[in-house]
């Protein structure tokens, strides 16, 4: 392999909330940081040399997306996705979480609802919150073996009062890539009820052998005209700190009314270094992407392997994507507040405590599997002798 992702980096005092943020978080800096989505391999060289030499130039002023900015995800979606997007259908947004709230904020009104299928990523939860709308939850369904989603539920949850659904795919944090069979059957219930659909899909370059990623918006023409697309290079490519994604948005009255709540907060327009490193990515990225894959799913099989054999009171979940494991601590009859009490105190790890991600979390926790495999294999260690402690 041309890429060496065994190679431990020192992210110590390089201002990152993952390693830097120790003592703020767990009350003691000897943890060892596996928690927020935020892998430990430097990006991409391309990336790196394109930063660099922009760098050189000197002078940091304002800029603007040039038509290469947005050609760069036309061909990139096409190639990896089989999906064929236009110009004029992409927004700029300084980061997903913020493309979700645009759309909150904009369609729908205060006392208003917002659908969103738990466990899931905490910010769907803050973003309906914080702007006094109102989350209705279609919780996700546990068949032991993987989450699906509950149809039923879906359908008798939505009333008057519900105008947008929020949906994880690939799903943070349970791993799922949704199939086209299961978008198409949430799909027709939101069309049949006039529901508009944010589709989160940051995750959908981390597709596991076996599985593809279906934007939903691409599966037809119905659903193209409801969804709008959030998608970004910042987690495939570890280049988060540039605040550069983008809103697929076809539907050119939806596209308007996203725009106009861009405009209303004065936030449409991107960094140099984040239009350099989006291009970069999309355009020269492939390679390292694709041995990052398959570095991704060992460190999933080992990850699996040594908690089946060595923490068989752990439940684990074979992700379909995403580099994350979700964590089942339930079998241990144990409070989530002693797990995570014996994971700090005695594991010295730091993991995602599950309640966040809404009721039907608590008792997981979340690993971040992006890291070197000695960093792996010493997290899983360090998760072992805190169980051993209950």
């Amino acid at each position: 392999m041309r890429y060496n992702f065994d190679e431990v980096v020192n992210r110590n005092n390089t201002d990152s909330r993952k390693w830097g943020t120790l003592e703020e978080i767990y009350g003691t800096t000897d943890i060892l940081p596996m928690w927020v989505a935020d892998m430990d391999f430097k990006s991409a060289d391309e990336i790196i040399e394109a930063l660099k030499k922009r760098a050189e130039h000197g002078v940091f002023g304002y800029t603007w997306e040039q038509d290469s900015f947005y050609d760069s995800i036309i061909k990139w979606v096409k190639r990896r996705h089989n999906w064929n997007i236009k110009k004029e259908w992409i927004l700029f947004t300084p980061g997903v979480v913020m493309g979700l709230n645009l759309g909150v904020r904009e369609l729908v009104k205060e006392g208003e609802k917002v659908l969103i299928q738990s466990p899931v990523y905490p910010p769907f939860y803050r973003v309906i919150e914080n702007n006094n709308r109102i989350v209705n939850l279609n919780p996700l369904k546990d068949t032991g073996e993987k989450f699906v989603m509950d149809y039923e539920d879906l359908e008798q949850k939505i009333d008057k009062d519900t105008k947008l659904m929020m949906i994880c795919n690939p799903h943070n944090p349970v791993g799922r890539v949704w199939t086209r069979e299961e978008l198409i059957r949430l799909g027709d219930i939101c069309i049949k009820n006039e529901i508009v659909i944010i589709s989160d899909e940051i995750h959908s370059d981390f597709i596991l052998k076996g599985h593809t990623h279906v934007p939903l918006a691409s599966i037809s023409k119905e659903l193209e005209e409801r969804t709008i697309t959030l998608m970004a290079p910042s987690k495939t490519f570890n280049i988060a700190g540039l605040a550069t994604s983008v809103a697929i948005i076809p539907n050119e009255e939806l596209r308007n009314a996203y725009e106009k709540a861009i405009e209303v907060m004065e936030i449409g327009n991107t960094t140099i270094f984040g239009n350099v490193g989006f291009e970069a990515a999309y355009n020269h990225g492939e390679e390292w992407l694709d041995e990052l894959l398959i570095y991704i799913e060992d460190n999933i099989d080992y990850a699996m392997e040594y908690i089946n054999r060595n923490i068989p009171e752990i439940k684990v979940y074979r992700p379909d994507g995403t580099y994350l494991l979700w964590l089942n601590f339930r079998g241990l009859n144990k409070s989530p507040e002693e797990i995570n009490e014996a994971l700090i105190k005695i594991g010295k790890v730091g993991l995602n405590e599950g309640s966040p991600y809404g009721k039907e979390g608590e008792g997981f926790f979340r690993l971040n599997i992006g890291c070197a495999r000695s960093i792996l294999e010493e997290g899983l260690r360090r998760i072992e002798k805190a169980v051993k402690s209950l």
